[in-house]
């Protein structure tokens, strides 16, 4: 069976295709495999055309087209073609305050795409539900993002006198500022992963943190940045999935993240979750996890138990069933 898989533009970021070059190689061991990118990185009406359009030059006739996700609307170049779509999350439209403008996304990057896709995959429960909030369908399942093969066990002597706590991300839902708040009168180092604005940096000096920045990294280092951690901070108040919590985990470092979805159900029961909203209640965290060893060591072991979930092996052989079962 032939499989085509579709990207955003690349100018659009690396982080799906990130994602699926976890799965692919295993899926292309028994498929032959086409990866392309469309043209447009944008989203105004002349840009849906010029991707649909795009699409429709270079649809997978015969096999499977597989959109992976941003590009939703793509699918109208795959009219009658057998075509499965990817929704990471629904911040497209959960971010749109103007009523004309969420029409417009509702329609194009979800209504239409569930209404023509033969098949929709999730990556979490949470995005399913969100989905069907919107559209009533039976088309969807979930399948979950796979951890990166080249993220290994490594296990580092924990530094009760001033550990690193590593924060990934600065954008809005990463919740800095409260992360900060939580800091305060801990003795640590705050790593934060990502371009820091004037009123975190502001924030950050007047509460007397000591931290450190760095944006712009390679696969590497970012793997590098987990290794030489002590704890991952990851208390979001709005994701897709949660990456950071699972490579955190697999790389062998305690997790304190939200105790919201999907981050409770990519978690499972192998992070310590907490209310985002609540400083005391992340600063608590903290401690527990530096002050008592046997919480942190077995927090640790059920993080290795759970990252076996999100084996690419394994969600390769999710999409392949999916795939076989839409041909048939």
């Amino acid at each position: 069976m032939k499989i085509t898989y579709f990207f955003r533009n690349i100018k659009c970021g690396y982080s799906i295709q990130h994602v699926f070059d976890s799965v692919i190689p295993e899926i292309a061991q028994t498929n032959e495999i086409e990866i392309i990118h469309v043209p447009s990185p944008n989203s105004m009406p002349w840009d849906v055309v010029k991707n649909a359009v795009f699409t429709f030059k270079n649809k997978n006739k015969n096999g499977i087209n597989h959109i992976t996700g941003h590009i939703h609307d793509s699918i109208l170049g795959l009219w009658k073609c057998k075509t499965v779509v990817t929704f990471h999350d629904l911040v497209f439209i959960d971010n749109v305050k103007n009523p004309i403008k969420r029409f417009y996304k509702w329609l194009f990057w979800l209504y239409l795409p569930v209404k023509l896709a033969d098949k929709i995959t999730c990556i979490s429960t949470q995005t399913k539900n969100n989905v069907l909030k919107y559209v009533k369908t039976n088309k969807l399942s979930v399948i979950y993002n796979p951890i990166d093969p080249a993220y290994k066990y490594s296990p580092k002597k924990f530094n009760k006198e001033k550990p690193v706590i590593l924060h990934i991300g600065t954008g809005w839902n990463k919740n800095l500022l409260i992360t900060i708040d939580s800091l305060k009168d801990i003795s640590c180092h705050l790593r934060i992963v990502g371009l820091l604005d004037q009123e975190q940096i502001n924030y950050l000096k007047i509460s007397n943190i000591n931290y450190s920045n760095v944006l712009d990294l390679t696969d590497q280092e970012i793997q590098n940045e987990y290794i030489n951690c002590d704890i991952v901070s990851f208390v979001s108040i709005y994701e897709g999935f949660g990456m950071p919590i699972i490579e955190g985990q697999m790389i062998g470092r305690p997790v304190v993240t939200s105790n919201i979805e999907p981050l409770l159900e990519v978690g499972d029961n192998a992070a310590l979750f907490v209310d985002p909203k609540n400083v005391d209640e992340i600063k608590g965290a903290f401690i527990k996890i530096i002050q008592d060893d046997t919480f942190r060591e077995n927090l640790i072991v059920k993080g290795q138990e759970n990252v076996r979930r999100f084996d690419p092996k394994i969600i390769a052989s999710q999409y392949n069933d999916l795939y076989k079962q839409m041909l048939q």
